[in-house]
Order: structure tokens, then C-alpha cells, then sequence
């Protein structure tokens, strides 16, 4: 018998699969579609690839500032998305999962389509394939979620969109965290007529208030119009060029058109088919997979990790908690689930990341300095042409400990790592003050905003030149 089977390719199948089988068992990879999952196939690699052209669009645009000579940049979408197909091919090909698995004797099954339980040892799979095992490990990942009303058949999820043939001239895009926030910018910048529709009072309603509308601000410079507390919408129906929204607030009816309509208003399990009920799997009232710390389901044999259980979904912690659940698969329950920094962030435009507590959530359990600076103080982003934005850090004032990062503009994502990397080492912010980073670097800034909450802490310094104007 099969000791361990993993339902699900992408990052916690693939680290659950590795890490099952380098412990001894014998190991069998089922996936639906192909290997990779979600994130090599309709997540983070063909997305930020798509949002790299946007980049490549925007940063051409200001080559004249810098004495170059080029005519206006012109996006062949078909071209583009034949380089989103290379890259993923690419991705695929020289992935270390694929060459470990194969070395470990994983054994792996492609395109099976959907597997379903059909009794608590046994699946079997939509293209026939049936095998039993002794333990299991869901990772199926999940799917956008619907929106109920009238005529939602009428509109797309992002998925559609990043495998649209041709850019549409006008796009509706409903919900502003961060997969519409993403589908926004990335069109906006491929000359998409943009309306981001947010029902809360903000965009990007977890991150950091100030994140939030640094962000809001920066779309709407840029041409996006975004639609904050905009009401709830009544009903969808169908144009002669694309799609009507008809929405109401306070009794006042309001309706708007574009060619396309995109629903990114949150993300559901992907456990359509699977027959859980069969395996004695429960779910929440999310309709996400019950785990315990464990990350074991009500069936003592079988585990579930990634986007399935609805924890931060994303790739790094879905990679965490496959490798956890395998290990107590195969070794049995004690390792608890790991949990520690988590950077997060959206490679939209501009960008914006952060890492540990909101200063909201800060102020409520710690006594905490705040210190930002922003980008059009700092040299680099200055070189770059890229001032708008800035590096917030949260210290808690009597341990010194970051709490939290959060960073909107050029490289926004990086920094949050260098953060994450300190708050993971438990580094005082007057340590990272003293780190003589390189000159000129984003990294600086981060340094730069370590010195000011070190100063406000009303510490002293015995390296100053993280405190030096133009880092």
C-alpha cells in the first residue's frame, strides 16, 4: 500500500510530497491540472510576469529624462502572453521540485482532473486513475470566489483576465484587496480604462491605513477611478460592448459600463469534487478545511495545508505548512504549525508590502514609537525617478523589537524581506540603525527609518552613518 498520498501540485502539495517521501514513505503526487498548481500556472509567476511588462511599459515612458531617444512604447498583448506561456514552461522545467521529487522516487500523476474520496483510504480521479494509502495530504489550493446576484455569469474572475487574447478598452473591477488591486494596475498600465469598485470605506482593507491611501492616492493619479463604500451591487446584464453594473447605496440607483467586469472579491477552497464527507473531512463556516495545530483534519489520517484551509495563502507559508503536514503524516503529531514574520506583498504600481502589525493593531497591546520617511527624502528612489512612496517602522518602545514594516513605492516588496529577515532574528531597531548598509540602495531606507525610531527611543548611537542625510 501507498503510505502517503498528496492530492495537489502546486507549492504545499510539492513540499508536502518532498518532505513525505524524504522521510522514508513511499509517496504518490495526484495532481488535476499540471505540475506547479496555481502559483506556476495562474498565480505569482504568470501574474508578476505580466506585472513586469507593466513595469517595462512604465519605466520606457521616462527614458527622455535620462537623455534616451525612443518613440512611445506599443504592447503586442499576443506577444506578451506568449512570454507568460515561456516563462511558466520555463519555470516548470528547471523547477528543484520536479528534479527532487523524481530523485526521491516520488511518484507523480499529471491532469488527472478532480480526485474524490470514495471511501476514507481511496480516491480515484476523474481520468479512472484509483489508489489507496495509508495517510493523506489535501492540498488543492483554492478558486475565486463567486458573487451571487443577477447576471454574475456575465462577469470574469482574474483568472479570465490574465488570459484575455486582447486588452479590453474599459474594464469594472469588483473588489479592491489585493488580487483587483493587482488586475487594476496591471490593465491600467496595458491603457484599460479602469474602474476599481471597493465596498468597505478603503482599498487593501488589511494592510496599514496609511498603505491603504498612499495607494488609493497613487491609482487615482494615475487614471484609475476608484470607488470606495460605493454601495452593493443589484445586478449585472449584457451590452452590445461588454457589461452593465447597475448598484444602489442609500436608495440611490446608479448603474456603469465597460467591456469587461472582474470579480476579485475573495477566495474560496478548491474541495469542489473531492467528497469529504466520505473521508470524515469537515469543513468551517468558511467552507475551508478544519485543521488543528497539527494541521490534521477530523480524520486522524489525513492532513490538509496551503490555501485549503484558509490560513495567509500564500506561496512561502503554503510551503511551511505542507512541510509540517507531512512530517506529522509520516512521524505522527507533534510538530505545531510554524509561525513567525510573514512579509506580504503585491507587485502592482506602485507597490506595497508590509510585514508584522498594523499600527492600529500595534497601538492596541503595546506601548509603540512610529517612524516613516519618505521616499522623495532618500537618494535612490530619487536616481530612480521613483519619490512617491515611503518605509514605516512599528518598534515597540521598551524591548526595542520591530512590530511591524510597511513600505509603499519602489521596492517595496524587498524591503519588507530585510525587515522581515531582522524581526525573524529578533534584531532591536538600534541594532539594525548600526548596519552599515550600501549606499545608495533601497535597503538604506530602511536604515535611515531604524536610525529616526532609534533616536525617538532616545537611544544612542555608536555607528552613525545609517543616520546620514541620502541613504
Amino acid at each position: 500500500m501507498i503510505d502517503v498520498i498528496v492530492i495537489g501540485g502546486g507549492p504545499a502539495g510539492l513540499a508536502a510530497a518532498l518532505r513525505s517521501a524524504d522521510l522514508g514513505a513511499k509517496t504518490v503526487l495526484v495532481t488535476r491540472d499540471e505540475f506547479g498548481g496555481m502559483a506556476a500556472n495562474d498565480g505569482p509567476i504568470p501574474v508578476r510576469t505580466l506585472a513586469h511588462a507593466a513595469r517595462l511599459l512604465r519605466d520606457a515612458r521616462q527614458l527622455d529624462r535620462y537623455g534616451i531617444a525612443v518613440g512611445e512604447p506599443l504592447l503586442d498583448y499576443e506577444r506578451l502572453l506568449a512570454r507568460v506561456r515561456e516563462v511558466v514552461r520555463e519555470a516548470r522545467q528547471h523547477s528543484t521540485f520536479r528534479s527532487q521529487l523524481d530523485g526521491l522516487g516520488v511518484i507523480i500523476h499529471e491532469n488527472t482532473g478532480v480526485a474524490r474520496f470514495i471511501d476514507p483510504h481511496t480516491i480515484e480521479t476523474e481520468s479512472g486513475l484509483r489508489l489507496t494509502a495509508e495517510k493523506f495530504i489535501i492540498c488543492t489550493g483554492g478558486t475565486s470566489r463567486a458573487i451571487s446576484v443577477p447576471g454574475a455569469e456575465l462577469t470574469a474572475t482574474h483568472s479570465d483576465a490574465w488570459s484575455l487574447t486582447s486588452v479590453p478598452p474599459s474594464m469594472i473591477v469588483i473588489g479592491g484587496g489585493a488580487t483587483g488591486a493587482q488586475v487594476a494596475s496591471v490593465f491600467n498600465a496595458f491603457g484599460s480604462q479602469i474602474q476599481l469598485f471597493q465596498t468597505g470605506p478603503r482599498i487593501l482593507p488589511t494592510e496599514d491605513v496609511e498603505v491603504s491611501e498612499a495607494v488609493g492616492r497613487a491609482f487615482r493619479e494615475s487614471g484609475i477611478d476608484v470607488r470606495e463604500g460605493f454601495g452593493s451591487i443589484d445586478f449585472f446584464e449584457k451590452t452590445a460592448d461588454g457589461v452593465r453594473m447597475h448598484f444602489s447605496k442609500d436608495g440611490q440607483k446608479e448603474n456603469t459600463e465597460a467591456t469587461l467586469a472582474v470579480c476579485a472579491i475573495g477566495w474560496a477552497a478548491n474541495t469542489s469534487g473531492l467528497d469529504l464527507p466520505h473521508a470524515g473531512v469537515e469543513t468551517d463556516e468558511r467552507e475551508f478545511i478544519r485543521v488543528d495545530e497539527f494541521l490534521r483534519t477530523s480524520a486522524a489520517h489525513i492532513f490538509a495545508a496551503g490555501d485549503v484551509i484558509g490560513r495567509m495563502m500564500l506561496v512561502p507559508q503554503a510551503i511551511q505548512e505542507g512541510f509540517v503536514a507531512a512530517t506529522n503524516a509520516v512521524r505522527g503529531a507533534a510538530m505545531k504549525e510554524l509561525l513567525g514574520a510573514a512579509p506580504i506583498g503585491s507587485f502592482t504600481d506602485p507597490e506595497y508590502a508590509q510585514v508584522g502589525l498594523t499600527e492600529v493593531k500595534a497601538r492596541e497591546t503595546n506601548q509603540i514609537v512610529v517612524s516613516r520617511i519618505f521616499f522623495d527624502s532618500t537618494t535612490r528612489p530619487i536616481i530612480d525617478g521613483r519619490s512617491n512612496g515611503f518605509c514605516k517602522l512599528i518598534v515597540d518602545r521598551e524591548t526595542r523589537l520591530i512590530l511591524g514594516c510597511h513600505v509603499v513605492g519602489e521596492r517595496a516588496v524587498e524591503l519588507t524581506q530585510v525587515a522581515a529577515v531582522c524581526m525573524a532574528a529578533g534584531m532591536p531597531v538600534d541594532d539594525l540603525a548600526q548596519v552599515p548598509l550600501s549606499f545608495p540602495t533601497y535597503a538604506g531606507v530602511l536604515g535611515r527609518v531604524a536610525a529616526q525610531a532609534t533616536r525617538a527611543l532616545n537611544l544612542n548611537l555608536d555607528w552613525q552613518a545609517s543616520q546620514m542625510e541620502g541613504q
